[in-house]
């Protein structure tokens, strides 16, 4: 378009057309609820194995690997962080999101670690997993998210009556319904919205 046939009208037209593009672009493609989803899935099935099996003297080692899960995804986000061309409002909230229930998860560790703790707030840790997936999902407004928030409460609620051992049963279902499902879900979207797009050039 001529610069100098720009007017006011056409201003407030592209300045609509954008906004209604970022309202409808799927900017999240499921990679960190899959990788996360499915760390912690297998780590809790190898402990309950591990433990209900007797194979390991420590099966809490087994966790150690939440710590590569989360050096790997720093060097994503910073991979990912270079390659953005538009970070929308909703992108930060989420972001912030997350870097919230991190430093709460970091915090409850430490505490459950030093005063041997964790047999008695394992249900906790899954009412934590519900906030930050329940605020994503309404954030997005993205339905999956939203159930899988509100399944983690119920789930911490019916862990908090079993024993120990079966709460790392209830872990897995509280994950695959809360990240792994709604993230295969988003990256469908993902993958399909890219399509699109490169069909419309």
């Amino acid at each position: 378009m001529n610069e100098q046939n720009f007017s006011p009208n056409d201003s407030l037209k592209l300045i609509d057309d954008m906004i209604n593009q970022a309202k409808n672009r799927v900017t999240e493609n499921g990679f960190l609820f899959l990788l996360w989803g499915w760390v912690i899935f297998f780590n809790a099935l190898l402990t309950f194995i591990s433990i209900k099996f007797n194979l390991f003297k420590t099966p809490g080692l087994i966790w150690i690997s939440c710590i590569f899960t989360t050096i790997y995804q720093v060097y994503y986000l910073i991979r990912k962080k270079k390659s953005e061309k538009v970070k929308t409002y909703s992108d930060s909230m989420i972001d912030h999101i997350w870097i919230c229930f991190g430093f709460a998860m970091f915090t409850l560790s430490v505490i459950a670690t030093k005063n041997n703790l964790w047999e008695n707030i394992n249900p906790i840790v899954i009412l934590l997993y519900g906030i930050p997936t329940y605020l994503s999902g309404r954030v997005m407004q993205f339905k999956p998210l939203v159930i899988g928030g509100i399944s983690c409460w119920l789930l911490a609620i019916i862990a908090s009556f079993l024993q120990p051992l079966y709460y790392l049963i209830v872990l897995d279902v509280a994950v695959a319904v809360a990240w792994i499902i709604p993230g295969y879900i988003l990256r469908n979207k993902y993958n399909l919205q890219n399509k699109l797009n490169i069909h419309n050039v």
